[in-house]
């Protein structure tokens, strides 16, 4: 491991100058309270918005995850326990906090999935994880999901969410984002959902283009002979596709159409074995799809080889959800009202 952090051990030095978000006022007097800022990590998976949120000085209070291995790897990572869950949960056992962040499931909206919506089980979780908001009231949300939550049931289902989350009193707004205008090399697009109890002024969403980062920094040099495809399996790719730059991730669609770009298409968990090959040859490293979500080298990896390519596959974009997380705690926030403004209603 030390001859590893050694040979590509800049990796995090990288990150942090490519990544780098504009200075702003120092955190800490968050809409008039000086104090740490707290935040709960529902649907937690690995701790994408918890290295975020942590690079920026908060503190964790609370997570949950149903899925057992995301919640070991959470413990290890950040030594916080998730809870499992969230249907059984009480909202009113969630400790206080002032921002929650979910990365709700989004295989109900996902293009890669059915498309079911909240005819789908999981896409009726939402309102489980509204009942936490509508009990502890934080100040602020973040909410997470992938790009065709905008347009499924022709913007019906983002609208219902969005009524939901302004019947609890919150100043909603939303877009999508894309990883690569954040210096990592993935292309991965996704919906940001932000919310301000009462309201606040002075909230812009992030609009510049990071350095992106070379995607020869981000690969190891000598990976392991397992993440190397068979003979039988290069001869096929290369005999439909000539990549014009390298290194380069090569990505077969589902109608087997294959191209190849200089950095990767959006990890995915369910994806087949070898959806991603770096220049057609081999399998991308646990390490490696770890780095192209931003997770830094000093984030231990636990669980087998199948287990974090899930991982990062469910996982959000790092610095892309921290530069967000920063413009939301320094927004001015409204008068927070006293009354309940609406009840959760999943019907």
């Amino acid at each position: 491991m030390k001859k590893t952090n050694e040979l590509f051990g800049k990796f995090d030095d990288v990150l942090k100058s490519a990544c780098r978000v504009p200075l702003l006022p120092p955190i800490g007097d968050f809409w008039g309270q000086k104090k740490k800022l707290t935040f709960v990590d529902m649907f937690c998976g690995i701790g994408g918005f918890h290295t975020a949120a942590k690079s920026l000085g908060m503190e964790c209070v609370f997570a949950c995850d149903i899925d057992a291995d995301c919640r070991k790897v959470y413990e290890h990572n950040y030594h916080i326990k998730p809870e499992s869950d969230i249907c059984r949960i009480n909202p009113e056992n969630v400790p206080d906090h002032d921002v929650l962040f979910a990365g709700f499931p989004c295989q109900p909206f996902s293009i890669i999935g059915n498309r079911g919506g909240f005819a789908d089980a999981r896409g009726t979780l939402f309102f489980e994880l509204a009942k936490v908001i509508e009990a502890k009231q934080p100040r602020a949300l973040v909410l997470e999901n992938v790009r065709m939550l905008a347009s499924h049931n022709e913007g019906k289902t983002l609208q219902r969410i969005k009524e939901v989350l302004t019947e609890l009193g919150y100043q909603v707004d939303h877009m999508i984002l894309n990883a690569l205008n954040f210096g990592l090399p993935q292309k991965r697009e996704r919906i940001l959902i932000v919310g301000f109890k009462g309201g606040a002024s002075g909230f812009n969403w992030p609009d510049r283009a990071l350095p992106m980062i070379p995607l020869k920094e981000l690969l190891e040099s000598e990976p392991d002979k397992r993440f190397f495809v068979s003979e039988r399996i290069r001869r096929k790719r290369q005999a439909h596709h000539k990549a014009t730059v390298t290194p380069s991730i090569w990505h077969e669609n589902k109608a087997g159409h294959i191209s190849s770009y200089p950095f990767s298409c959006a990890l995915r968990a369910g994806a087949s074995y070898n959806y991603l090959l770096v220049d057609g040859k081999r399998r991308l490293t646990p390490r490696e799809l770890l780095r192209l979500q931003g997770f830094p080298d000093s984030f231990e990896i636990v669980g087998n080889d199948s287990q974090i390519r899930k991982q990062a596959g469910n996982s959000v974009p790092v610095p892309m959800v921290k530069a967000v997380i920063e413009r939301v705690i320094h927004a001015r926030q409204s008068k927070p009202s006293t009354q309940t403004q609406g009840r959760v209603n999943a019907a």
